[in-house]
Parts: structure tokens; C-alpha cells; sequence
């Protein structure tokens, strides 16, 4: 079962167990959280938004519809996410006329980030605080900046890569598309 803060409000039937929703968070009916979730103060969930298990949504992160979430994700303070690419208030849009965007499992958003609808965020890339996502990131990247490049390779343990693609965890990777993947 969730265990909701009394200041938190969860209007989802679609919580998993062990999911804590702490104060002044706001978790719309609709929403998918996996079990193991760590949602934090005055962080806004989506009803169309999907997170896996053992996601951590820091402080006022904001999540909204079409947004998908894999497992055991980091997202720091503040990070937002969009899903219309034009909004005008004047224009009142459906669900499919909104852009989805997809973070793989093991992921790490830094505080400030913000991540521009339509994009789709690799397996293990970690994202500097600030950073802003304007266009895929491939796996296991580290990109930083406005817009966000990548600058380098992270493991799946967070650390920076050397130019062979190791780490000092003992874990090897090669490059596969554009991104990399476990040797």
C-alpha cells in the first residue's frame, strides 16, 4: 500500500506498494507509479503520466501528460517536463495533439532540468543540473548546456567513463547507434 503524507493529495487508483507521495504533492487520478516511488513535496504528477518502480521525484518536479517514466529513475528539484511544443492559451488541444516523451530506466535528470516534449532519453544518461533537452539522448550519455550536448559517457553506476569506455567499477561498455552498451 502508498503511504500518503496528510498534506499530499493522490487522486490515482494505479499507486504501487511501498510509493510514499509526501507534502503538498499532487498525484491526478489516471497516473501510473510504480512501487518503491519516492514522489516529494510539492512535485505535480499528470493524470496520463507513467512511472516505473523505484522512481525518485524530487522536490517541485513536474510531470505531465505523455510523459513515460522507466524504472529506477532520478529525477532532481525542479525538473519539468512539456508536452506541446506550440501552446497558446487562446487554443484548447486533446491528448493527441500532444507530444510523448520517453525516459529509460536508470536515468538521471539534474535539478533544473528541463526536458522539451518529443524526446526520448537513453538507458543510464545523466543529465548536468540546468541542462536543457531539446533532441534525443542516447544511452549511457552525459549532456550538459542550453541546449544540452553530450559531453562525455556515464556507467550505470553514474560515474564519468574513461576514453575506453570503462569504469573504475570494472564495468565496459562499446559503442552501439549512438549511444553505448554493456560489453
Amino acid at each position: 500500500m502508498a503511504s500518503v503524507h496528510p498534506l499530499g493529495l493522490n487522486e490515482s487508483e494505479n499507486v504501487g506498494e511501498g510509493t510514499r507521495i509526501w507534502a503538498w504533492a499532487h498525484v491526478l487520478p489516471g497516473a501510473v507509479v510504480g512501487k518503491d516511488c519516492n514522489i516529494c513535496d510539492h512535485a505535480f504528477v499528470e493524470g496520463g503520466v507513467v512511472l516505473g518502480d523505484r522512481v525518485t521525484v524530487k522536490n517541485a518536479v513536474l510531470l505531465f501528460d505523455g510523459v513515460n517514466v522507466g524504472d529506477d529513475v532520478f529525477l532532481g528539484p525542479n525538473v519539468v517536463f512539456t508536452n506541446d511544443l506550440r501552446p497558446r492559451a487562446h487554443i484548447k488541444k486533446g491528448p493527441e495533439a500532444l507530444l510523448a516523451t520517453q525516459v529509460e530506466n536508470g536515468v538521471t535528470l539534474g535539478a533544473g532540468t528541463t526536458v522539451v516534449c518529443g524526446t526520448k532519453i537513453g538507458a543510464h544518461a545523466f543529465a548536468a543540473a540546468g541542462a536543457v533537452i531539446t533532441k534525443d539522448v542516447p544511452a549511457h550519455a552525459f549532456v550538459a548546456g542550453n541546449p544540452a550536448k553530450v559531453r562525455g559517457w556515464v556507467c550505470e553506476c553514474g560515474e564519468r567513463l574513461a576514453d575506453d569506455h570503462t569504469c573504475e567499477c570494472g564495468k565496459a561498455y562499446q559503442k552501439a547507434g549512438d549511444g553505448l552498451v554493456a560489453r
